[in-house]
Order: structure tokens, then C-alpha cells, then sequence
């Protein structure tokens, strides 16, 4: 049976209603993800076809690239759907593949912010997140051009990523936040408290790496529960992930439009409390 179509959307900050499973972008670039991805066109033809399949929702990076990824969704999808929304990050230095370095100088926000905008074809982008908080500089600072951004219309709503619940409260107290992405999935749980926050605040939980499909202790469990279901593991861990709390997002990503179709047949998964006991047993 299919999930009711009321449980499978949520509304960013109150008003921007999404379909819960949405689409992460960060593998339509090059080896560790930097640089462009080598087949554009096939990379194209998966965003067109995820929106065909009901995704409004993709979330992308300014560091994914890095600029490459921006460019490749714009190219894709410009001009947007109505009700599209393209959700991006800023803050990270990104000097080679593999390469992740923290970056909250203000100077280089405000940069990240302008550049996404014009990579992305848009005068507001709907959800800006902070990709990382940098140790190396105050809150407050790495948030004053995100601020003025949406002071200045720039940016309509503002989330973090792989924050602490002490962190998300800090950045409540200069600006709305709506949502958190953190990593999560049926494998690595170590944000519950993160996700607990979230929900009882009415902000958005983002998963990221959502396909993790648990530790080897679990597989039996799981293959067992995907035959009852007809269903592969990869969708019974989505489900589990969108059964577990109302307000997560799902952002799986994939360069493959088979697996695309795959995943979002996840949302038919309806799994039993008991099934949802047994995985959530680690």
C-alpha cells in the first residue's frame, strides 16, 4: 500500500511544500567530487527525470565542483518548474578532490551567495545552507552576509549542515533557521538528538548519505523484510527513514536514471511497526 500522499510532503519554514523525497546532487560531478561529470547530457536527462517523477526538491552545493554542479542543474532545468525548489550551501574551500575545508570568512560567504545566485539563474534561492560551521570564526560573523542576503531578498530561508543541537540554537538566536542536514540513515545514528530537535521545532531534518542500509548484523533482518515487501534494501531504508520522523527530507542521489526510478518507489513501501522496530534496533 502507498504511503497517504499528506505524509509524503512537508513545508520549509511554514509555507514552501515538498515532496519528502527529493533528489541530492553531489554525484553529477567529477572523481571526489570535483570537476565536472564526465557524461553532462546523461547528467541532465536524471534531473529532468526526477522532476518528472514527482521530485521538487534538489539540493546542491556551491563546493560541489566546485560551481560545476550549480551550473549543470540551471542548464537542466531553467527556466523552473513552478514549485521547484533548488536548495544549495555555502562554505566550504574546496582546493582538490576529496579536498573539504571549512570557510566561514564573511567575505567568502557573501561571494558564495552572489555566485550561486547567478550559477543558478535565480534573483532568490529558496533555501541557502551553511555547509559547515568554521571553528576558526564566530557565528555571528559567518552569518552576517547571510543575514543581509535575506534581508536584501537574496535568499528566502536559511538551514545549516552537521551541526550540534548547541549550534543550531546559537544561529536561532541571530537568524530563522528551518532546517538542519546532518548525516543520518539506518547505519549511522549519532545525530539522534539533532533529529529529535528538529522535529519538536517544526524544522526540516535533511539526511545526508540517507542510503546507508545498516551494520552487517542487520542485513539479515533487512533482506528479509525487503522480500516481504517486494522491495529492494536501498528502498526499505528509505522508508524506514521516512517513517521514522514527518519532518525528514530525503535527498538520495544517484547518476543513474534507473536507480533514480528505483528509489522513488520507496514511497511504496509501507512498512509495519513491527518491521520499523526491527531496524530501528541496531
Amino acid at each position: 500500500m502507498e504511503k497517504d500522499k499528506a505524509t509524503l510532503t512537508f513545508k520549509i519554514g511554514g509555507t514552501l511544500e515538498i515532496n519528502r523525497l527529493g533528489y541530492g546532487a553531489m554525484q553529477l560531478t567529477g572523481k571526489g567530487v570535483f570537476g565536472d561529470i564526465e557524461d553532462r547530457e546523461s547528467a541532465k536527462e536524471v534531473l529532468r527525470q526526477a522532476i518528472a517523477l514527482g521530485v521538487n526538491f534538489i539540493d546542491t552545493a556551491e563546493a560541489y565542483g566546485p560551481a560545476t554542479n550549480e551550473i549543470l542543474i540551471a542548464e537542466a532545468l531553467h527556466p523552473y518548474e513552478a514549485g521547484v525548489i533548488i536548495a544549495t550551501k555555502g562554505g566550504f574551500r574546496r582546493p582538490g578532490p576529496a579536498e573539504w575545508i571549512p570557510n566561514g570568512d564573511p567575505g567568502f560567504i557573501r561571494e558564495n551567495i552572489e555566485d550561486s545566485l547567478k550559477r543558478l539563474k535565480v534573483e532568490t534561492i529558496d533555501l541557502w545552507q551553511l555547509h559547515r560551521v568554521d571553528p576558526e570564526v564566530p557565528l555571528e560573523k559567518t552569518l552576517e552576509p547571510v543575514a543581509a542576503a535575506v534581508k536584501a531578498g537574496k535568499i528566502r530561508y536559511v538551514g545549516l549542515s552537521e551541526v550540534t543541537v548547541a549550534q543550531i540554537e546559537q544561529a536561532r538566536e541571530i537568524l530563522p533557521i528551518v532546517s538542519v542536514q546532518n548525516l543520518y540513515n539506518l547505519s549511522d545514528r549519532k545525530w539522534e538528538d539533532v533529529l529529535d530537535y528538529t522535529a519538536a521545532n517544526d524544522l526540516a531534518f535533511i539526511p545526508w548519505f540517507p542510503l546507508a542500509s545498516g551494520p552487517a548484523a542487520m542485513a539479515d533482518k533487512l533482506a528479509d523484510i525487503a522480500r516481504k515487501h517486494n522491495a529492494t534494501v536501498a528502498q526499505v531504508a528509505l522508508s524506514w527513514l521516512l517513517k521514522r520522523s514527518p519532518n525528514i527530507l530525503l535527498i538520495p542521489g544517484t547518476k543513474s536514471v534507473a536507480h533514480l526510478e528505483e528509489n522513488m518507489q520507496a514511497t511504496k513501501v509501507n512498512l509495519s511497526e513491527e518491521d520499523f522496530e526491527i531496524l530501528s534496533k541496531q
